[in-house]
């Protein structure tokens, strides 16, 4: 299995600095950086310490950095990608789970999750969108995920790109494509540094939530016209 880490990261040099030693002294895996736009020293501090950086000239979030490194991973013949998180909720003691789940088969994508780490709200959001999407998945936001070739490849395409956040749109289109997704238990731990990159403030909340409601119902008129 030739397998690339890929870390999305938007101004988390503090973070990486703790998390690269770590994920290094744990795993043999490549690894790529991929930096979305950032204004303080992330990219010297992952180049710093040896791990691949590829740097976006433009900012294009969390799932437009990730894609870029699942891209990046297709072009150069990596048969598996794992995303994870560059702000230390995911723990590299549990890549093996992942890694050991997908070799079993016959998943063609595993998500770690951690249902307890969401807040009430998120539930609540999450139940919402599940019912919208009927999508059976426990944890729809967590970016601890194996990703296998079909998948790679998949993601890598062009109607991928439309999508702004890796959770039910990037799961729609999986699904659609007759993929098998499976969910496995995994422990991780709170933000290092308590904010989230992705929400960062109600307004953005208030954008996500229209935006994936329309692709919700969209998606449940495509079912069933067909």
């Amino acid at each position: 299995m030739k397998t690339l880490i890929v870390i999305p990261a938007f101004n988390e040099a503090d973070n990486l600095a703790q998390l690269l030693p770590e994920l290094r002294k744990i795993s043999d895996l490549d690894v790529l950086v991929v930096d979305d736009f950032s204004s303080d020293k992330t990219v010297e501090v992952v180049t710093g310490l040896g791990v691949s950086c590829l740097q976006l000239a433009i900012q294009l979030g969390a799932w437009g950095a990730t894609q870029a490194g699942i891209r990046y991973a297709k072009r150069n013949g990596y048969n598996h990608v794992i995303t994870m998180d560059a702000d230390g909720q995911h723990l590299p003691q549990e890549l093996a789970t992942l890694v050991e789940k997908i070799a079993d088969g016959p998943y063609n994508v595993v998500i770690g999750t951690c249902p307890q780490r969401l807040s009430r709200l998120k539930k609540l959001a999450w139940a919402y969108f599940k019912l919208l999407s009927r999508i059976k998945i426990e944890d729809l936001t967590s970016g601890f995920r194996i990703y296998d070739k079909r998948a790679i490849n998949i993601l890598s395409d062009k109607a991928a790109s439309l999508l702004d956040y890796q959770d039910v749109g990037v799961l729609l289109l999986l699904l659609q494509a007759d993929l098998k997704i499976c969910e496995i238990p995994v422990k991780m731990e709170l933000r290092h540094d308590g904010k989230s990159r992705v929400f960062s403030s109600w307004l953005v909340v208030f954008k996500y939530m229209l935006q994936t409601t329309t692709l919700c119902i969209a998606n449940f008129g495509a079912k069933q016209s067909k």
